[in-house]
C-alpha cells in the first residue's frame, strides 16, 4: 500500500471515504491485479461471511473468487434466510457472525441494514449493493477509468470528462460521489423526476467544489457536451420491475438510449455498464458488443477492486 493510505475500519458509502483512499485503493487495486502471487495468503486464515438479500452473478462470484485467491475462506448466505431484520434482529445477526467471521459482505436492499451491520458488528463491513450506494462497482469502474486513461493514455484522471445516462440510482450515486471527491467532472442525464435525492446531489456538490470539478445535473441529452466516457445502467433496477409500468418507463426513457451516435456527438472513446444490460433498451447491442465497451475489464475489476478492499480492512 502506498505510504499516504489511510487505514479503513468499514467500506460502506463513497461518500464515506476520502480522496486520499479512493486512490490507494484504486492503486492498490491495480497492484494486485497485477502481482497477485504476491497477495495469495494476504487472508490466510481470514474468513469473510457474504449475505446476499439480492441475486447476483458478478457479486456473488468475484467476492468468493477474489476471497479465494487471498487465501482466505468465503461463506455464502443466500435469500433463503429471508430479509435482514425480518427472522431476527439486524443486530443480533451482526453480532453472531462476528463470532466467526472476519468481515460481513452485505448486498441488501437498503441502506439502513448495512448501517445496523456496521453499528453492531465488531468486525469490518463491506456493501457491496444498496438502494443507495454501490461502492464496490464504482471503485471497479474507476480502475477501469485510471487503466484506460492514465494508464494506457497518460491523460491525468482529473482531466477526465465521465457523464451518466439513464436513471438516477444507487449505480450513478457511487459514481457521482466518487467522481466529485476525486476531482473527475461528472455530467448526470436524467429524465424528471429520476434524478438522484436532491440531498445526495447536494452533498455532491459540496465535495466537487472542494476537490475543484465540475458537476452537472440535466435531464436534456442534447446539453451532455464533450465527454470522454459515457455511463449506463438498467432503467429498471433489480427488484423493483413492474411490468404495467414498464412500457411507459420505456417510452420516457427512450431518448436516454446510449447508441454509436451518442458516442460520436459526444467525442467519447469508451462506454461502460455495470451489467446486467437490457440490450437494445438502455444500452444498443453493436455498441456494448464494440471495441469501444469496457463492461468486460470492469467486471473483472470489480475482484480486483474488492480485493484491495478486503486487503486494506484485514491487514495492517
Amino acid at each position: 500500500m502506498s505510504p499516504t493510505h489511510t487505514r479503513l475500519e468499514n467500506f460502506l458509502a463513497d461518500d464515506q471515504l476520502t480522496k486520499t483512499q479512493i486512490i490507494d485503493l484504486i492503486a492498490l487495486a491495480i497492484k494486485i491485479k497485477n502481482h497477485p502471487s504476491g497477495y495469495s495468503e494476504a487472508l490466510a486464515g481470514k474468513s469473510v461471511v457474504m449475505i446476499f438479500e439480492k441475486p447476483s452473478l458478478r457479486t456473488h462470484v468475484s467476492f468468493d473468487m477474489g476471497i479465494n485467491k487471498l487465501g482466505g475462506h468465503a461463506l455464502y448466505l443466500g435469500q433463503q434466510n429471508g430479509k435482514l431484520g425480518e427472522r431476527e434482529r439486524v443486530s443480533d445477526y451482526a453480532k453472531n457472525l462476528s463470532c466467526y467471521a472476519d468481515a460481513i459482505v452485505a448486498r441488501v436492499f437498503e441502506n439502513s441494514a448495512i448501517e445496523g451491520l456496521a453499528e453492531h458488528a465488531t468486525i469490518p463491513v463491506i456493501n457491496a449493493l444498496c438502494d443507495i450506494y454501490h461502492p464496490c462497482q464504482a471503485l471497479a469502474d474507476f480502475v477501469t477509468l485510471q487503466e484506460y486513461f492514465v494508464i494506457g493514455k497518460g491523460i491525468d484522471l482529473t482531466k477526465v470528462k465521465l457523464a451518466y445516462i439513464g436513471d438516477g440510482n444507487n449505480v450513478s450515486n457511487s459514481l457521482m460521489f466518487m467522481a466529485a471527491i476525486l476531482g473527475v467532472d461528472f455530467t448526470l442525464v436524467c429524465p424528471a423526476g429520476h434524478e438522484p435525492e436532491a440531498q445526495l446531489f447536494s452533498k455532491a456538490k459540496a465535495f466537487a467544489e472542494k476537490s475543484g470539478s465540475k458537476l452537472v445535473l440535466t435531464s436534456d441529452v442534447e446539453a451532455l457536451g464533450q465527454q470522454d466516457a459515457i455511463y449506463t445502467d438498467t432503467w429498471v433496477s433489480m427488484g423493483f420491475e413492474d411490468a404495467s409500468k414498464k412500457a411507459a418507463l420505456l417510452e420516457t426513457f427512450a431518448p436516454y438510449q446510449v447508441n454509436h451516435q451518442m458516442m460520436k456527438d459526444s467525442g467519447a472513446s469508451i462506454v461502460m455498464h455495470c451489467q446486467p444490460a437490457h440490450l437494445e433498451e438502455e444500452i444498443t447491442t453493436a455498441l456494448f458488443d464494440s471495441e469501444m465497451s469496457v463492461v468486460f475489464q470492469a467486471a473483472e475489476n470489480r475482484m480486483w477492486a474488492q480485493n484491495a478492499v478486503l486487503v486494506t480492512l484485514l491487514t495492517k
